[in-house]
């Protein structure tokens, strides 16, 4: 990405020189970002990439590898991230609106004021994700283990706990039952007849 210094509008005083340094530093930064969305993009492998506050609307990312990626305030609407392994990364203000996350690896995530809108959130793994703050208006939620809370009773009757009313304490049986023993001497047993044989 280069950026030409003749257009570029100076506040009074400032002169060219004075803000010259400033873009050589710059461009680094936003080459390394490029370079990231490209590996992204060419690979789906982009570990520990630097994607804050990139736009991957409606990107297929299947089975990606975004571990200890840093996805702050990127744009993931409506992305496919079926199967994607985000473990580790940082998606703190991320946007996931109608994203698909089927089986996708979430743990030890920071998913703080994620928008979860309209997404679809199966089986996803979230073990010792950070989860605060996050809108899941409309998203669906299937065996995985995020909410924004509730009680039992607001569950449908279908789903809500059963409790019994009372709990029985365990009793044993009053009598146990007396073992048989073997009665003393011979055991007698009735004469038997051979059948006749001509």
């Amino acid at each position: 990405m280069k950026l030409n210094i003749r257009h570029i509008i100076y506040p009074v005083g400032v002169t060219a020189a004075a803000v010259l340094p400033l873009l050589w530093l710059i461009q680094p930064v936003l080459s390394e970002k490029l370079d990231d969305l490209k590996r992204l993009q060419l690979t789906e492998n982009c570990e520990g990439c630097d994607l804050s506050g990139a736009n991957l609307s409606g990107q297929h990312l299947i089975g990606s590898d975004l571990r200890n990626a840093n996805l702050v305030g990127a744009n993931l609407s409506y992305a496919n991230l079926e199967g994607a392994d985000l473990s580790n990364a940082d998606l703190t203000g991320a946007n996931l609106t109608g994203a698909f996350l089927t089986n996708a690896d979430l743990s030890y995530t920071n998913l703080t004021e994620v928008n979860f809108t309209q997404a679809r959130l199966y089986y996803v793994n979230v073990t010792g994700a950070t989860i605060s703050d996050l809108n899941l208006a409309d998203a669906e939620v299937i065996e995985t283990p995020i909410s924004v809370g509730g009680e039992a009773d607001s569950l449908p009757i279908d789903l809500a706990p059963v409790i019994p009313d009372e709990v029985l304490p365990y009793e044993p049986p009053v009598e146990l039952l007396r073992p048989v023993t073997p009665t003393e001497g011979p055991i007698q047993v009735p004469p038997q007849t051979m059948p006749d044989i001509e």
